[in-house]
Order: C-alpha cells, then structure tokens, then sequence
C-alpha cells in the first residue's frame, strides 16, 4: 500500500476519539482522510451511506470478508463492522493519511496485516468518567449502554498489553490529549505536506 502511514485510533466508545479527529480534521483540512467502516446496522438518524459507514446487509459484509477484502472486522452487538483495503486504499491514493477508528480486536488483527500504521489508544481517565460521558450523550439504551461499558471494561484492560500501542492518550483534559496527538502525528503530517509540494 503506497501512500503516508495510516492511524489506527482506538479506544471504548465515549473516550473522545471522535472529537479529536474533528480538531484535527479541522486543523489539517485535507491532510487526513477517514476510512469509511462497513457495517449491518441500521443508519441512525443522520448519517449517511458512504459518508460515516457503507451501510450493506450481513449476506453482503460476510461475501467480501470470504473474498478477503477486510483488513479488520468485528461483531459487536449483533452487528458487523469492518474496515476494507479499498476503503483505506481510496484514502491513501489522495496522498492523505488514513484514519481508522477500530476496536482493540480490530488492532490486534492488524498487527497481522503489512499495513504499518501508527497505532493510537484513546482511553477515558475512569470508567465512572466514561459512564457519565456515554449518558450525557443520550444516545443509547439502558441495555446498550451496559453493554459499552462491559465492552469498555474489557477494551482497557487488553489495551494494557505491551507494545500494542505506540501511544496511549487518557483523555482527561481536551487540549492536552489533542496535544499528545498531534505531536506523534507530526512526522507524517509534515511528510504528507512536503509530497503535495513536489
């Protein structure tokens, strides 16, 4: 895969990695690209298909994984998610780096893989934190935000695994983490920046 190096942020769900990928999206408008992640479920109210997930049926998703065009999938609450090479390819082909948001499965199938991304951990300073982020948001069920917060439980404590990230941000404080961020973007960014002089 030709291109600058993707990033992998992960991290449970209410961590902050959506709004540090707006600031930086913002920041660095056309430097990064995000993957669009296939998935089974149900748009929610908003979304759009081919902008924040292909929306395809399972029939469909389970085709293209046995045809292996899935660098990483997962299950997760009943639904599939996946992250396929076209769609990073898409992002790399525009001389941009290739953001994928993918579950702690997710990266430690990547590491099988000879994509050669940065590898980000997003993680909330407590689960208490989290809870309350995840409730503010108003988003979810009693039964799917018990759910996250088992997934999350599960996510941190096999995120402490040894050089399984290559940086591991606890979002407790907005600028900093964006900070902490950015800095181990840098070197991509400025080299993505110099190929779109040449």
């Amino acid at each position: 895969m030709q291109g600058p190096r993707p990033v992998v942020l992960s991290g449970p769900s209410g961590a902050g990695k959506s709004t540090l990928l707006k600031k930086l999206l913002k920041d660095y408008e056309n430097i990064f690209g995000f993957s669009v992640s296939h998935t089974t479920r149900q748009p929610r109210p908003g979304e759009v298909n081919g902008k924040d997930y292909h929306f395809v049926s399972r029939e469909e998703m389970q085709r293209e994984i046995d045809a292996g065009e899935f660098i990483e999938h997962a299950e997760f609450s009943g639904n599939m998610y996946g992250t396929s090479k076209g769609a990073v390819q898409a992002v790399q082909a525009q001389n941009q780096i290739c953001v994928l948001d993918i579950d702690i499965q997710g990266v430690k199938n990547l590491k099988k893989t000879e994509l050669n991304p940065i590898y980000i951990s997003v993680q909330p300073p407590s689960i208490d934190i989290l809870e309350k982020r995840l409730r503010d948001r108003k988003t979810e069920t009693e039964e799917s935000l018990l759910k996250r917060l088992t997934a999350a439980r599960v996510d941190l404590e096999l995120s402490k695994e040894p050089g399984l990230f290559d940086l591991v941000i606890i979002n407790d404080d907005l600028e900093k983490a964006y900070s902490e961020l950015k800095e181990v973007l840098l070197e991509e960014i400025k080299k993505t920046q110099e190929s779109r002089k040449s």
